[in-house]
C-alpha cells in the first residue's frame, strides 16, 4: 500500500523491568473482577457503537496485569485479538528515540544544546537555519520545522523513502515559526533526531533502540523495521483503514503490510501492549534515564492544535483527564492502528490501548474519544465512571 496520507502525530495522532517475569495477563472473561467492569464496557461501546473492528488493553497496577479486547483481529476469520499481538505504535516510536537522544546526553557524547549543523552540517538548509534548530527544540516540536507529513503529494511521488528524503520534502517549505518561539507538531523533528542518532553512534537507529531498551528490558515484541520491510514480524492483528474519510460509509484498506520508511523515527516502531506498560512504566519510574535526564524529558511546554488538555516533553506528554487527573506518555496514530499509552507519574498503574482501525462512527472524536473514556474508566474511579 503506497498511498501516503497517513499520519503519524501522537493519536491525533537495573532493577529487574517490571512484569517480566510476572503474571500473564488476565483473559477478558476476568472483566468481571473488581475494577475492570468499567473498562470491558468501553472496550465493546468501541465495537458496537463506534464501528472499530477491534480494540485491546493491557491495565497494569505493579507487576499485575489485565488484558481485556473486544470486537476482532480479522474481520475475514473473526478471530480475537490477544496480548502476544503486535502493531504499529506511530508516534509512541518518537518516545523510544527521545530516550536514546537523552541517554547519548548522559554519557556526554551530545547536548541537546547543540545544534542541528553541529551533527547535520548543511541538512536543514533554504528555507530552514540549522544553526538556529538545537536537539531540545527537535525534541519538544519548537524548532518550527516544516511537518514533512503534511505534504502528501511529495510523499506519494515515491515508493519508499531515505531519511534525507523526507527532510529534503519538509525544507521545501518555509518554517511555521522562529525556533524557539512557538509550538507545532511536526514528524520532520524527530527524523532529524533519529539522524542525529546514527551519526552520533555510527550506528543504526534500530540497533540504539534494541540494545539500549528493547532487550535489557525484555521488550520481545518491539522493534524498528529495518528499510522499508513492510511486515509485522509475529503474531498480530490486521490493521483497517478507511484513509482517514469519515462516514459509515467509506470504504475499508487492509492496511497491514505497508512501507515504514515514511515513518522511520517519527513513527515506524512495531510493539504490544504489554512491552509498552513495561517500558512506559520502567520510564516513568526513573528507571531508564538518570535523575537530570528525566527532569529534561518530563519539562513540558503548552501544546496548540494537538491532544486537548496536553502539555509536551521531551518525547512524552502529560493529558489532563476531564476528572482532573493528569496522565502521562504518547499516543500514535498511522494506517489501521491508533494506540495511547498512558500511566501514572510514577510508572505504577499504566493503560495501553490498540484499535486496529483508524476511524470511530460512534460520536467519539476519532479513536481518542475512546481512549480518554478508557483513562477516564481506569484513572477516575472515584468520580464515579
Amino acid at each position: 500500500m503506497h498511498q501516503h496520507t497517513a499520519r503519524t502525530d501522537g493519536g491525533r495522532p537495573g532493577a529487574e523491568p517490571a512484569g517480566a517475569a510476572g503474571t500473564a495477563p488476565e483473559p477478558a472473561s476476568a472483566s468481571s473482577a473488581e475494577g475492570y467492569e468499567a473498562i470491558q464496557h468501553v472496550l465493546e461501546l468501541a465495537v458496537a457503537r463506534g464501528g472499530l473492528p477491534g480494540i485491546l488493553v493491557e491495565v497494569r497496577d505493579g507487576t499485575r496485569p489485565w488484558f481485556g479486547t473486544a470486537g476482532v483481529a480479522d474481520t475475514r476469520t473473526g478471530g480475537r485479538r490477544s496480548p502476544q499481538d503486535r502493531f504499529r505504535i506511530g508516534s509512541i516510536s518518537k518516545t523510544f528515540v527521545a530516550t536514546v537522544v537523552l541517554q547519548l546526553a548522559a554519557e556526554g557524547r551530545l547536548s541537546l544544546d547543540d545544534t542541528a549543523d553541529r551533527w547535520l552540517p548543511g541538512v536543514l538548509h533554504g528555507h530552514h537555519d540549522g544553526a538556529g534548530v538545537n536537539i531540545r527544540m527537535l525534541l519538544n516540536h519548537t524548532s518550527g520545522i516544516f511537518n514533512y507529513t503534511d505534504d502528501v503529494e511529495a510523499l506519494n511521488r515515491h515508493e519508499t523513502h531515505t531519511p534525507e528524503s523526507l527532510v529534503q520534502i519538509a525544507t521545501s517549505h518555509p518554517p511555521a515559526f522562529t525556533p524557539g518561539s512557538d509550538w507545532a507538531y511536526s514528524n520532520t523533528n524527530y527524523v532529524l533526531a533519529g539522524m542525529i542518532v546514527e551519526r552520533a553512534t555510527g550506528r543504526a537507529l534500530a540497533e540504539e533502540i534494541t540494545e539500549r531498551i528493547s532487550r535489557p528490558f525484555g521488550l520481545t515484541g518491539t522493534y524498528l523495521p529495518h528499510g522499508g520491510d513492510p511486515t509485522i514480524h509475529g503474531p498480530h492483528s490486521r490493521h483497517y483503514t478507511k484513509l482517514f474519510q469519515t462516514g459509515p460509509g467509506a470504504p475499508v484498506h487492509d492496511a497491514t503490510e505497508l512501507d515504514p520508511s515514511v515513518f522511520w523515527a517519527a513513527g515506524g516502531m512495531i510493539s504490544t501492549a504489554g512491552d509498552l506498560n513495561r517500558f512506559f512504566g520502567a520510564l516513568l519510574g526513573g528507571r531508564i534515564l538518570p535523575p537530570d535526564r528525566q527532569r529534561d524529558m518530563f519539562t513540558t511546554v503548552p501544546t496548540r492544535d494537538w491532544i486537548s488538555d496536553a502539555a509536551y516533553g521531551l518525547g512524552v506528554s502529560s493529558v489532563r483527564l476531564p476528572c482532573g487527573v493528569t496522565v502521562w506518555g504518547m499516543g500514535g496514530a498511522l494506517f489501521g492502528s491508533w494506540s495511547y499509552a498512558y500511566g501514572a507519574r510514577d510508572g505504577e498503574q499504566m493503560v495501553t490501548v490498540n484499535v486496529n482501525g483508524d476511524w470511530s462512527d460512534g460520536g467519539w472524536d476519532d479513536p481518542i474519544g475512546v481512549f480518554t473514556d478508557l483513562l477516564q474508566a481506569r484513572f477516575c474511579r472515584r468520580s464515579g465512571i
